[in-house]
């Protein structure tokens, strides 16, 4: 009987070194397989997302038509903001998870775009994407599909530009949602009876 808290205590150890073997087989997966018609596309997206720039932009064009656009805008600017907190100042500070290894030999270094300095875990980039639609759709629902797509595609690139293991996008797409979640409960905007546009 000695031995039963043993086992126990071992399991969540033993259940997070297969989800880190998980983690690492889909990204070797998605490093080894040839897609040339992806590759420039998406470091360009993944390039474009840096800083939430694709985001920003979107807002900025939401923000010239008054009323629901520009709440959606205001709505989702502020929940990126909560997004790249949480995953710059909080969850890379605590993980602190290594960057995948990218080796001089790489089949398709092409796809590659530059490795960035900071922890691995959570996808910032993802997180913003994530966060950004998230707090947008409920405003204006006819972006839900679009930005949802595209936060999918971003969040995609980080894995196949050699960035980020297919976890920290999991990570990171959780932890937008969140956001959002966040920024739309302060706002009202979850509420039963919804905030009046101006």
């Amino acid at each position: 009987m000695s031995d039963r808290p043993q086992r126990h205590d071992g399991a969540p150890r033993a259940l997070l070194r297969d989800l880190a073997a998980l983690d690492q087989a889909l990204y070797e997966a998605v490093k080894v397989t040839h897609t040339p018609a992806l590759d420039h596309a998406l470091r360009r997206l993944s390039a474009a997302a840096d800083h939430s720039k694709i985001s920003f932009a979107v807002a900025g064009l939401l923000a010239l038509c008054p009323g629901r656009p520009r709440r959606a805008a205001a709505l989702g600017v502020a929940a990126i903001g909560v997004a790249s907190a949480g995953a710059n100042l909080l969850g890379k500070q605590l993980v602190r998870r290594p960057r995948p290894h990218r080796a001089e030999d790489s089949p398709f270094p092409g796809r590659h775009v530059p490795m960035p300095a900071s922890a691995s875990f959570p996808s910032g980039h993802t997180a913003s994407a994530v966060a950004f639609a998230a707090a947008v759709g409920p405003a204006l629902p006819a972006a839900t599909l679009p930005l949802g797509l595209l936060a999918c595609a971003v969040g995609y690139s980080r894995v196949h530009t050699g960035v980020h293991y297919p976890g920290d996008v999991i990570a990171g797409a959780v932890l937008g949602t969140g956001a959002a979640a966040v920024i739309l409960a302060a706002s009202g905007w979850d509420s039963p009876r919804r905030p009046s546009l101006p």
